[in-house]
């Protein structure tokens, strides 16, 4: 899985993780641990982005109520990445609550560059050099505008998904991931976000 096409989206993947859910589904635990390889690091740089150093604990939580609810959870694998993102986003935003902080997204940058070496490349390298340009500004973005641009860039979900994340309309979602990406884009000048071809992300499918 995940040859041919672009190795370096999350969605290249997706195929593994429907199949792995499914038999994680019916109680196969490496399955599991599969599809937590797969959806953790996208994971993890979308909560750090909303919380900051406590993503770690907000993500574990998150994770048992994964677990817990797997059996309910009905889609594929690109569905299962917006399942898990929803109720990681629940989760933070209690977080948030409690700990009455600001959202922070300081140590976004790492966690995106920490992907699991499995199935890195030259061009997933390359794609990183110009992520981290664009994290290094996300934090300066309005919120909504850095949340659409985390859950389409860091998640790798499409526009409706993201939407359905955010509980907004795909419309507005996919504007707000616009208006992020092209004051990132501004800032880079010509490099980074704007030079990834066919399926930019400010692009509705």
């Amino acid at each position: 899985m995940g040859q041919g096409g672009e190795p370096r989206r999350a969605q290249a993947y997706d195929g593994e993780l429907g199949a792995a859910v499914a038999r994680a589904q019916e109680g196969d635990e490496a399955a599991f641990a599969v599809a937590y390889r797969l959806v953790q690091p996208g994971l993890l740089g979308y909560v750090r982005g909303l919380v900051g150093d406590d993503a770690e604990d907000v993500t574990s939580d998150a994770w048992l109520e994964i677990a817990r609810d797997l059996g309910r959870f009905k889609g594929d694998g690109a569905g299962f990445r917006g399942w898990t993102a929803t109720i990681a986003r629940h989760r933070a935003l209690d977080h948030l609550r409690r700990q009455r902080v600001r959202p922070r997204s300081s140590a976004l940058e790492q966690d995106v560059l920490d992907l699991p070496g499995r199935h890195s490349t030259h061009d997933q390298a390359l794609e990183s050099l110009s992520t981290r340009q664009a994290l290094e500004l996300v934090r300066a973005l309005p919120r909504d505008q850095a949340e659409a641009v985390l859950l389409r860039v860091v998640v790798g979900l499409d526009g409706p998904a993201a939407a359905r994340v955010l509980g907004k309309r795909p419309g507005a979602v996919r504007t707000a991931a616009y208006r992020g990406l092209k004051r990132l884009a501004r800032q880079l000048g010509d490099r980074g976000v704007t030079d990834g071809g066919p399926g930019t992300l400010g692009e509705s499918k």
